[in-house]
């Protein structure tokens, strides 16, 4: 059964996350669980173990759950991990890579942005002449697929760069975990953050970070928050057999169990990004068709989300033609590049390349002036 067929269900999300659901996944939030309960903590403990198993085959990396959305995880890595006396590199080509400068210009981290502009990719050469002129550089920050444009960004060259030099290399993999297939070992990420409405397809209510173990040991008593303490989280959940800190969603832990046997039935990672792949093409085709041009060339897109240019056509008006999209059965999103007009349309969830087919019948009918 597909999402969009089942009651309550008005529409298919296509977004980046929350994103439409299996109605399994939904079901498995009508039970309630006790958090102290040994049974919900070894839920826990199987999430955490088969998140590293997703993330690498490579010994020494270990996982942990944070409560709140993929930000708040973001937010727990940078105030966890770097020292006080440290400095963070922030390779920004989009909003979330600039929220991370703003994260650590909140929290006192000192820190510098390589702003590529948002229609550009990082440039592993740029960073690594930069990590060898400034020695006081001590961790590096990269958003794998930059959502703001679609923008999948070359995450091992950036890592083989930073790991040439030392550095510790902090992965925001929020829209990509799951999705496409990544080995955190060898791309040299020491922390790989997610959340549990993304790829995975599970809903809103935490995330997680796979982190090498040895590097996060060395986060002891470093965190600048106490509920974001992301050492002391793990601590717990390592020596308590599951148990969180503080009050865990455990409607959310649950539902998120249900999306990761979900994805291991689907084939695995590989499997789901062949068919986000082939959502992504669907789309891409047949907006152009329509005339809709994409905002990135195809070798930068990811099959997450993609930009598209608004309609020069004096007419255009997006709240107008969301709304259209909506009554049919489909929600996008508007865009969020600063210099450039757009909105923009998510591939990922429980979506099918016939939903991109009939999602391009309503953009055809919602185009009002042709």
């Amino acid at each position: 059964m597909n999402a969009c067929d089942l009651p309550g269900n008005p529409y298919l999300l296509l977004t980046p996350g929350p994103l439409s659901t299996t109605w399994t996944v939904k079901r498995a939030m009508l039970q309630d669980w006790c958090t102290w309960d040994d049974d919900y903590n070894q839920i826990v403990q199987t999430i955490r173990t088969t998140l590293v198993t997703l993330a690498t085959a490579a010994e020494g990396f270990t996982s942990v759950l944070m409560q709140g959305s993929g930000t708040f995880c973001v937010e727990s890595v940078l105030t966890t991990a770097v020292p006080a006396a440290g400095k963070l590199l922030v390779l920004a080509n989009g909003a979330y890579g600039r929220r991370i400068a703003d994260i650590a210009g909140r929290i006192g981290i000192h820190h510098q942005v390589m702003d590529f502009g948002e229609t550009a990719a990082p440039d592993p050469e740029r960073v690594g002449t930069l990590l060898a002129k400034d020695a006081d550089i001590t961790h590096v920050a990269l958003v794998h697929c930059e959502t703001t444009t679609g923008m999948l960004n070359p995450v091992a060259p950036i890592g083989q760069a930073v790991k040439a030099h030392r550095r510790v290399f902090i992965v925001d993999a929020m829209s990509s975990f799951g999705g496409i297939p990544m080995d955190a070992d060898a791309i040299g990420a020491d922390f790989v953050i997610s959340s549990a409405n993304k790829c995975i397809q599970g809903v809103p209510g935490f995330g997680f970070v796979i982190a090498r173990r040895g590097v996060l040991e060395d986060c002891r008593h470093r965190a600048r928050s106490l509920s974001l303490d992301l050492y002391h989280q793990w601590r717990t959940m390592e020596e308590k057999g599951g148990k969180w800190r503080f009050t865990s969603p455990t409607h959310t832990v649950r539902a998120f169990a249900v999306a990761l046997e979900e994805l291991r039935a689907e084939g695995g990672v590989a499997k789901r990004f062949s068919r986000y792949r082939s959502n992504h093409h669907v789309l891409v085709e047949g907006m152009q068709v329509l005339g809709f041009a994409p905002l990135l060339p195809a070798a930068l897109r990811s099959p997450i989300i993609t930009a598209f240019h608004s309609p020069t056509h004096p007419d255009w008006d997006f709240k107008r033609f969301y709304h259209r999209l909506k009554e049919k059965g489909f929600v996008i999103y508007p865009g969020k590049v600063t210099a450039v007009d757009t909105f923009r349309i998510g591939t990922i969830g429980d979506v099918y390349p016939k939903d991109m087919a009939r999602l391009i019948e309503a953009v055809r009918e919602a185009v009002y002036w042709q």
